[in-house]
């Protein structure tokens, strides 16, 4: 019985020693393979720090809506019915230019009939204006009563009138046959026609189209009242530049100048209104259009800028990553002024010239050394 015992005994311990021995030889060799083995640094996309001349604009850009200069409901001045239209939907035309005929025989018509009242009253006004020269000899010889005197002068008079009404009425059929001739009054753009050829037309209810002028063109939009300011301040030196965005925009945004400042702020909204005016030869901007407006205060010189990628915000407020001559990094807490397009103005905590991290920084910890791929991608021919 001792003996199993023994045995037993030591049949454990060799366990424990080979078991021990299997260990230290896989730490061993863990230890080693780390030894080989070393992690490769983090790779990461750097730029460097530049000086640049920022605009200094409204932030974030307001919303505004596309309006025409000037916007014109054409009607008919006489009903009738259109024998022709002259133009096509869509049309850009010219002032002046031929839009609409409405049949004009009835004005004709009339014209002629107000021309012949006129050459009637013309010879009668005449035979009485004779009448009246014997009538007043006679008076003067005494020949004649003062009833007959007088009746042959109002008959002349009377005359005289109806001459007058004559000629206002075929002034009026002369303008009522011009108007069978619908023009454009400005230049623009037509919209959708209300009337087709054969149509008949009520003076002066009925819409026959509207008309837009979109060169130049308005775009407004409203600003906090704190702006108001230094808008004024601007404004007394020149004018604001202002350039207007919208989705799918292709190309340089068209650009423009401030050309209103409202009367008054809103105090519902705190807001005053603005309207900026566009050249808008190439049509890119169209009435009732959603645009964002950019609207450029003042200019900032010799300002130190970085990609705003590489601006990062932690507990403590925002940093960015150094890259230093060692290629380790280091986390620097810097204040940032404002954006413009993709770039962040620095106020304090980068230099001119300094590398900082644009991508890559959720690998970093501050004295790693990185792997910067923006200098193997510039040396690659």
């Amino acid at each position: 019985m001792n003996g199993y015992l023994c045995n037993k005994a030591a049949v454990k311990s060799l366990f424990l020693v080979t078991t021990t021995g299997l260990l230290l030889a896989l730490v061993n060799g863990c230890s080693r393979g780390k030894e080989t083995k070393a992690t490769p640094p983090p790779p990461v996309l750097t730029a460097r720090a530049v000086l640049k001349n920022i605009p200094v604009q409204i932030n974030p850009p307001p919303v505004g809506h596309v309006t025409p200069v000037l916007a014109v409901t054409v009607r008919p001045q006489i009903s009738g019915i259109i024998s022709a239209v002259n133009f096509s939907e869509g049309q850009e035309v010219k002032k002046g230019d031929l839009l609409f005929t409405i049949d004009p025989r009835p004005a004709q018509a009339a014209l002629t009939l107000a021309q012949g009242n006129l050459q009637r009253d013309l010879a009668q006004l005449e035979n009485a204006k004779i009448q009246f020269a014997r009538d007043s000899q006679l008076f003067v010889q005494k020949l004649i009563s003062q009833d007959v005197f007088d009746t042959s002068k109002a008959g002349m008079d009377a005359l005289a009138g109806t001459v007058a009404a004559d000629r206002g009425e075929v002034t009026n059929a002369e303008l009522n046959l011009q108007y069978t001739e619908i023009r454009s009054p400005i230049d623009g753009r037509t919209g959708s026609l209300q009337f087709h050829e054969g149509n008949v037309v009520k003076s002066p209810d009925d819409v026959l189209l509207t008309i837009n002028q979109i060169h130049p063109i308005y775009a407004t939009f409203a600003v906090p009242e704190r702006y108001l300011p230094e808008i004024q301040k601007q404004m007394r030196g020149g004018s604001l530049a202002v350039a207007a965005r919208f989705e799918n925009l292709t190309g340089e945004p068209p650009r423009g100048q401030l050309t209103f400042v409202d009367n008054a702020v809103d105090p519902t909204t705190g807001t005053i209104q603005l309207k900026a005016t566009f050249p808008n030869t190439s049509s890119r901007l169209w009435p009732g259009q959603f645009v964002q407006v950019e609207l450029t205060l003042s200019e900032l010189t010799n300002a130190v800028v970085v990609p705003t990628q590489a601006v990062q915000t932690g507990q403590n407020g925002q940093f960015v990553y150094i890259v230093k001559a060692d290629q380790t990094v280091e986390e620097r807490p810097v204040t940032i002024g404002f954006t413009y397009q993709n770039e962040a103005v620095v106020k304090a905590g980068v230099e001119v010239g300094e590398k900082v991290v644009t991508d890559g920084q959720l690998r970093l910890i501050p004295g790693v050394k990185v792997d910067d791929k923006t200098e193997a991608a510039a040396k690659t021919p």
